[in-house]
């Protein structure tokens, strides 16, 4: 079950939202979590339990690595101890499934979840968040299905307290009632359905549309596609994970808001990005702050020098690359981006970007389209004729000179909205009119618009479905 399906948006949310709102604050953990755990045995029924394992497990060793970086002696070396032994417990287990996905399948949000459960662990170790004794509170936040299968990637920190911690009683409530940090509302529903609204939108009517032309070039044979036909499919496909990634991303985010959680942003206009390493700044900035901080600065960041600094970033971009998936495509995806990252350092080094403006703006709408085929077709000798027919280094069979044409004229107008969509203009304009009657109006007509083509196209999967 995905965000953008009949069976989600008409089903799902709304009874899910009217038990969460009927249920009484202090026992909204139980209904999250029975709701949660529901929505995933739904769309994964045999790794259910599997998921509550490794959070039952987990929580164990959490509530016994807490404090060990400012313990002494042997109480810290058995922390540091147990808590490898919980890091190589739960790798081992997601590595697992990669490496035999095709023959187990990949349990869904699997990626996600290990790296949230690490965060907590990691982030107790170290004393920047308190053990958490409640079971469910710690449940309630791996297993929280708006951010379980696509992220955005939430430190524990950073939800404990709307998960349970008290602000104080209510005012003028005769039973001087508690009331937790997060607020559900017909404010915060109102807010979190737009939001919701918007990411469907960019999912439904720009990802799955421009997406068809991608589809298009792999069903004609990559063998038999001009240059120009190339280099349009690559930038659909471009467009088509941005949208069907950030989408999704503001529908958890809307998910969220409408039970009170503020979740994080996940993109920042990448395509705007001044250079590659400003690209992956704005893009699934979850991911980066989670790779920053548990795996960069660790390794000493860019503390030790220039030539530590590329080391560091290429186990990084490395263990990027494998969290995607182990099939040599996505490595080579990983070490061109970090190539790019490491050539980028030294021309600022040599202050020769500070000269550019321009350039570097266009260098993203070069060197990101190609990478994304490295990501986006797994097989390599595949890889290599596309990337042979992008840049016109092999010989076309039967290759029709009026494609990229053809394909054009049916595709520009998806190009031009996109295109803007990649600027901060509609996000100006939604944020301008968003509480207007005519901004909610047209949101409305948005909603109901993209149930009709979810109705006539069935649902796409999302592109992060498996990771």
């Amino acid at each position: 079950m995905i965000f953008s399906s009949i069976e989600f948006i008409l089903y799902f949310l709304p009874v899910f939202m009217l038990a969460y709102i009927l249920t009484p604050v202090r026992y909204r953990n139980v209904t999250l979590l029975a709701g949660s755990i529901i929505f995933y045995t739904i769309g994964e029924p045999r790794y259910v339990f599997l998921l509550l394992g490794s959070i039952l497990i987990n929580y164990f060793f959490g509530l016994h690595v807490a404090g060990g970086k400012k313990a002494a002696g042997s109480v810290k070396k058995r922390k540091r101890q147990l808590l490898t032994v919980a890091v190589l417990l739960n790798v081992s287990v997601l590595l697992f499934f990669k490496l035999e996905s095709e023959k187990v399948g990949l349990p869904l949000g699997i990626s996600f979840y290990t790296f949230q459960i690490l965060s907590y662990l990691i982030d107790v170790y170290r004393g920047d968040v308190p053990r958490e004794r409640s079971f469910l509170k710690l449940a309630s936040y791996v297993t929280m299905f708006p951010q379980l299968i696509s992220g955005p990637l939430v430190s524990y920190g950073k939800l404990s307290g709307q998960l349970g911690d008290f602000i104080g009683p209510k005012e003028g409530s005769p039973q001087n009632y508690p009331d937790i940090a997060r607020r559900c509302n017909a404010r915060t529903i109102q807010s979190g359905l737009m939001t919701f609204t918007v990411g469907m939108a960019f999912k439904v009517l720009l990802a799955d549309r421009i997406g068809i032309l991608w589809f298009d070039v792999q069903k004609t044979g990559f063998e038999s596609i001009t240059t120009a036909y190339a280099w349009m499919g690559a930038v659909a496909y471009s467009m088509k994970i941005y949208f069907d990634f950030y989408g999704y991303s503001l529908m958890a985010i809307g998910v969220g808001r409408m039970m009170g959680f503020e979740l994080p942003e996940n993109f920042h206009d990448p395509y705007l990005a001044r250079g590659v390493r400003d690209f992956y700044r704005r893009w699934h900035m979850t991911l980066g702050d989670w790779f920053k901080k548990y795996i960069y600065i660790p390794l000493g960041g860019n503390r030790q020098g220039e030539g530590r600094t590329i080391l560091n970033l290429l186990a990084v971009w490395i263990l990027t690359s494998l969290w995607h998936g182990i099939t040599g495509n996505f490595l080579a995806w990983g070490m061109i981006l970090w190539f790019c990252i490491v050539v980028e350092r030294q021309l600022d080094r040599c202050e020769l970007f500070k000269e550019m403006q321009l350039l570097p703006r266009i260098l993203v709408w070069v060197i990101i389209p190609v990478s994304w085929m490295c990501f986006a077709i797994t097989d390599i000798s595949q890889l290599q004729v596309y990337l042979g027919r992008m840049f016109a280094l092999n010989q076309g069979i039967n290759v029709s000179l009026k494609d990229w044409q053809r394909a054009l004229s049916d595709y520009w107008y998806l190009f031009g909205a996109c295109f803007i969509a990649c600027t901060p203009i509609l996000r100006k304009v939604y944020v301008r009119f968003k509480n207007t009657f005519v901004g909610k109006l047209l949101l409305s007509g948005i909603f109901w618009y993209c149930i009709w083509r979810i109705l006539q196209e069935g649902e796409n999967t999302f592109m992060y479905f498996r990771f």
